[in-house]
This record gives structure tokens, sequence and C-alpha cells, in this order.
């Protein structure tokens, strides 16, 4: 009697085994990670497409990791990610092995505190004022002031795409070099006195600062697709060209590279380019 029922008690604790083999093995097989590094600027947007890509597949993980644009290339080329994430469009002393891909299009805001009376700066006052030769509001018809202009920090995407359109390039004269879009939004809301730039995507719904118009133009989903506002930058994802995607990551890529993916990237702040 005690022998069956070690017997059974045996055979149990194996088919236990198999079934807990077979469960670990249908996980493996269902679970997958698709990793993203670079832009802060893109947040939003890859917050949304990872979101409903990660929904529609069950198992699937979408990681972002904001660590800069320029970061995001490095990561990508090293084979550290499986797409990288940028802001601005490859230099040309980036593009050796890697290949780019723009998702969408994205206004460079530039942003003043909201108790800032100034509405509307031509782009060469913009220049003018980052670069150094306007120091003081009354001279672009506001408040007297010393004007204190905020940016990024060396290597981000914005400040790469607001120096290009600005024509300010390693001429910015900035008070505070910050490392992220929301610590400029904060650091122009709290002083009266400030000018920044952020991304479009991030401008909206913010009660401390406004973003002005340029050239009499104002930041817009229609004015950066016609061109009109001037300052805008892509969004882009970057991938090795010698290297192959995995087949879940080639998936979100084609997903958020699609016309799908139009109202979900426009939802999130910016504009899409496949539609």
């Amino acid at each position: 009697m005690k022998k069956r029922n070690l017997k059974l008690i045996a055979l149990g604790l194996t088919g236990l085994m198999g079934v807990a083999a077979l469960t670990g093995c249908g996980s493996k097989e269902k679970s997958a990670t698709v990793s993203t590094n670079g832009s802060t600027s893109m947040e939003e947007v890859m917050g949304a497409l990872s979101e409903q890509y990660q929904k529609d597949n069950e198992g699937v993980k979408v990681t972002y990791d904001p660590t800069g644009s320029g970061t995001g290339i490095e990561e990508a080329k090293n084979g550290n990610t499986d797409i990288g994430l940028t802001s601005r469009a490859l230099k040309d002393d980036e593009k050796d092995g890697l290949e780019q891909k723009v998702i969408a299009l994205d206004g460079i805001s530039v942003i003043v505190n909201a108790k800032n009376g100034v509405k509307d700066l031509t782009t060469q006052q913009v220049s003018d004022i980052f670069s150094g030769k306007i120091t003081d509001w009354s001279q672009v018809g506001g408040k007297g002031g010393k004007i204190s202009c905020i940016g990024r920090e060396s290597g981000s995407g914005t400040r790469d795409g607001f120096e290009s359109a600005t024509g300010t390039e390693d001429k910015c004269k900035l008070e505070q070099e910050l490392t992220s879009t929301g610590a400029v939004i904060s650091a122009v809301g709290s002083n009266e006195k400030a000018i920044g730039y952020a991304s479009f995507s991030a401008v909206e719904g913010q009660d401390k600062i406004q973003g002005i118009k340029v050239n009499g133009v104002t930041c817009t989903e229609d004015t950066i697709k016609d061109g009109s506002y001037k300052l805008q930058r892509p969004f882009c994802f970057i991938t090795k060209k010698d290297g192959k995607l995995s087949e879940e990551a080639q998936k979100f890529y084609d997903f958020a590279t699609s016309k799908d993916a139009a109202d979900l990237i426009r939802n999130a702040g910016a504009v899409p380019v496949s539609e």
C-alpha cells in the first residue's frame, strides 16, 4: 500500500513538472522585448506608440530609455538598442553604417514666461537674442529687463534643431544648459525674464509659459506640415544598415512607421508623415 502511494506521488510530481516545463516554454515564446533609446523630446510619441503596440500584442514589452539623441545614435550604432531615437537628422559624420526613418515632424516652439508681454519675434531677433546681440527685452518691444536664455545641453536634438533653424550653431550664450525638455519649460516658467525653446508637443497645456509666434506664424500642426513655421525638426528612428532587427522589433518598426500610427502620433502632439 505504501509503495503504491509513493508511486502515485512520483507520477503526480512528474506530471506537474511536465506541465510547468510546457508552461515555461509557452511563456518564453510569447514574451519579447523591443528596446528604444534616445531623444527625450519623443517621450509622448513613444509612449503612445508603445502603449498601443503592447495592447495589440500580448506579451511584448517596448522599453524607452530617454538618454538624448546623441546617445540614441551611439546605442543604435553599437547594437545596444534595437531602435535609436533622434529629434534631428543624422549628421554627415554619423551616417556611416546607419539608416534613419522620419516618423514625424515636430515644431520647436520659442517659449517665454507667461507674464512676458512679447508675443512675436522674427527669426533674426531670436538668433540675436540667443547669440547675445540683443540682451534686453526693451530691444524687442517688451518690458525692460535683462534677457535670460535657457537651452538644452550639447548633443541634444532639440538644441541642434533650434540652432540649425536660427543659424546659431556654436554661437548660443546660455545662462542654463539643461538636460531635458521638461527642465527647460520649468526654468522658463519660473523666471519672468527667461526665453527658451521646447518641443511643440510639450508646450501645449502649460500655464506658466507661452509659445510665441515666429515671423508672425504660430507653431501648429498645419504650419509645421506646410512648412510656413520654419523652426521645426524631424523625429527619427535609427537602425543599423548591416543589422537585422529581431522579428518583434521589425514588427514594431513597421507599425510605428505606417499609416496606422498616424492618429497616435498626432494625439501625442507631433505631426505624422505617413497618412
